[in-house]
């Protein structure tokens, strides 16, 4: 009861963001008549609020965990879309992009930090990561094709309207899922923040979101598809995305999630060598097979490792995690817009399949130095013990 309570928690929340996200940049620049620059940095603001809260929050659940905190960063966001369609002010929106709208950002961490502290650190509450992370996969399969035809009957107010009653139904799905217990003493010392662990997978979500950036313009514009093609790539993309997050749950625990981990960064470099030598869609759909396959792992299997490397400070892994997704998005924007305007499509490609083979790199070096540092387990001789002293015989002759 409750893991499908979060399901529905996650499902819900993940359509709601899918069904906006899709759509923002538009509503900015048509529905407020923002300039470009200002959706940058009403983006960048966004992604800041969200980083900012969801540490914050982290903090909080690792020494007090509650529901309430997923509760009320979710109803915020309920009262910002719907308040969304009524502001023009610039000002005004970014202010809402620090607070309400940037309080969203902490949502998803916080699912699936309640997630481990109510379902245990056994097999349910490890598997959990990768379960829950295909609801949001299936959620993004979705959610974009919801938006639009809420936004083609309704306009860009009915998309945030519909969008805040999603939001809402997925607060009053966590209501359903059990109070977490009490933090209890375990005499377990949380690791210290992983810089290089974190850069790693800031790298490769960097990678990730800017290679969504240039490929529908390299698709459309280089390749010559319809506009309709990017549509069906990125519903191949999820729907690979969820077979595979299903498929961690039932690989066996002795599978390294290091090894996992390191898979998927090697398919996001495999899909971007595809990508740069596709003629036609056929193969960037198999391109996109490996993006799906490299986002699920990293995804799925990354929250896991997080979990556990800082356990028991689960509020702090997760957050930690979700905000070095989002500093990926921060830097790939800017990064690819550059790329794009100096080198071209298909060079921008490759600098993100490289990006992505950097990002390996680095996580490799980290799981490399954290096993130097693991003291060596192997069984150390033991001092043969002495013999008993011998008695002597006695005479038992006639």
């Amino acid at each position: 009861m409750a893991f499908l309570a979060l399901f529905v928690a996650v499902l819900l929340l993940g359509i709601a963001d899918a069904m906006v996200n899709s759509y923002i940049v538009l509503f900015g620049a048509d529905a407020v008549g923002l300039s470009p620059l200002q959706v940058g940095v009403w983006s960048s603001v966004f992604a800041l609020g969200g980083i900012t809260i969801g540490w914050w929050l982290g903090r909080l659940f690792d020494r007090r965990p509650a529901r309430t905190y997923a509760i009320i960063v979710i109803l915020l966001g309920v009262a910002g879309y719907a308040l969304l369609p009524r502001v023009s002010s610039f000002f005004v929106l970014l202010l809402m992009a620090a607070t309400v709208l940037g309080a969203m950002g902490a949502a998803f961490p916080q699912l699936f930090a309640l997630a481990r502290a109510v379902l245990g650190e056994g097999t349910a509450g490890q598997r959990s990561a990768p379960l829950l992370r295909a609801a949001w996969s299936l959620a993004w399969a979705t959610g974009p094709l919801l938006g639009a035809v809420v936004l083609a009957h309704g306009g860009y107010s009915w998309l945030m309207w519909t969008a805040a009653t999603v939001f809402l139904a997925s607060a009053l799905a966590v209501f359903a899922v059990p109070r977490p217990r009490a933090v209890e003493p375990t005499g377990k010392v949380p690791g210290a923040t992983p810089i290089l662990l974190t850069v790693s997978i800031m790298v490769f979500f960097a990678a990730m979101f800017a290679g969504g950036l240039a490929l529908p313009l390299f698709a459309t514009r280089v390749l010559d598809q319809p506009p309709s093609s990017i549509g069906i790539l990125f519903s191949v993309c999820a729907a690979v995305e969820v077979v595979a997050t299903l498929v961690l749950t039932v690989l066996p625990e002795r599978i390294s999630q290091s090894t996992l981990i390191l898979t998927g960064f090697a398919s996001l470099a495999a899909f971007y060598a595809v990508a740069v030598v596709a003629t036609g869609m056929p193969l960037l759909i198999t391109a996109h097979v490996f993006r799906g396959i490299g986002i699920a792992v990293v995804a799925g299997a990354g929250i896991r490792y997080f979990q556990d490397l800082l356990a028991p400070a689960t509020g702090r892994a997760t957050t930690l995690f979700a905000n070095a997704c989002t500093a990926g998005l921060l830097v790939s924007g800017i990064l690819a817009g550059l790329a794009v305007e100096h080198y071209g499509y298909r060079t921008t490609l490759i600098l993100c399949g490289i990006t992505a083979a950097l990002g390996g790199a680095l996580f490799a070096a980290d799981n490399q130095k954290r096993r130097s540092r693991t003291p060596s387990r192997l069984p150390q001789p033991q001092p043969t013990p002495n013999p008993p002293p011998r008695r002597p015989e006695r005479n038992t002759g006639p």
